[in-house]
């Protein structure tokens, strides 16, 4: 082999280790403490949100807001709209579920889920990061207090994980790129906490899927309800409802 490209891949495998990552950034209190976390590291962080038709667009807004305060690059991906169906979050016609206790979150996967979107915005993630020589992908999934999306859960990351290490250059020089989900074992309390312990403003966030006119949460659906039982476990006001 030639000992100038054996340099180059070497600086490269170094730069992908050292360089920095990119943080699914959707504008919610997960994905906003997930991205303050990396920030936590030292790392040079870009931020990757999506516009796939969803109901709650309102979040977009959120997550520039979020990448604005923490001064990182940000880039929203528009995907086909077709591409998602029979989601409430994607399609007005399915009511969202309203004033669900934990248990019954979590009994079945809620008509909220997106089909397959997290592979989606993790595969989105991987090329962002292999071709930009960044090292680690962050995501704010969390299989504690959440809906019951078996795309949030440890075994789904664990797979995706061999799939990048498998399905890329990058994984086949042996430098590949890592899947970090650090909330995933965490209650929503907990997030909450770190967040506050990082500095994340929480008034930035939106969490809510049928968001009213200026985005005023509507405190009834799971989400709205499992972010409200985390800012009362962790002893704070919540500023989108102070």
């Amino acid at each position: 082999m030639d000992p100038a490209a054996t340099n180059q891949a070497s600086e490269s495998s170094t730069s992908r280790e050292q360089d920095g990552c990119v943080v699914l950034l959707s504008g919610g209190l997960d994905s906003a403490t997930t991205l303050y976390h990396a920030l936590s590291r030292g790392l040079r962080a870009y931020a990757l949100s999506f516009d796939y038709g969803q109901r709650h667009s309102v979040e977009l807004e959120s997550a520039r807001r979020i990448a604005a305060a923490t001064g990182v690059e940000h880039a929203i991906i528009s995907l086909d709209t077709q591409i998602f169906q029979k989601s409430a979050l994607t399609d007005v016609s399915i009511d969202i579920p309203q004033d669900r206790d934990e248990r019954s979150m979590s009994s079945s996967i809620p008509v909220t889920y997106v089909p397959g979107r997290n592979i989606l915005f993790l595969s989105f993630g991987v090329s962002y990061c292999e071709s930009r020589n960044l090292g680690s992908i962050f995501i704010g999934a969390n299989a504690v207090d959440y809906s019951g999306y078996p795309d949030c859960r440890p075994e789904f990351i664990q797979a995706f994980q061999s799939m990048a290490s498998i399905g890329t250059r990058a994984g086949d020089e042996g430098h590949p790129i890592k899947i970090e989900a650090p909330l995933i074992h965490m209650t929503k309390a907990q997030i909450i906490s770190l967040g506050l312990e990082l500095g994340v403003d929480y008034s930035l966030t939106s969490s809510c899927y049928q968001p009213a006119d200026k985005g005023k949460p509507c405190g009834r659906c799971d989400s709205c309800i499992l972010r409200a039982h985390g800012f009362a476990a962790a002893g704070v006001p919540d500023p989108l409802t102070a």
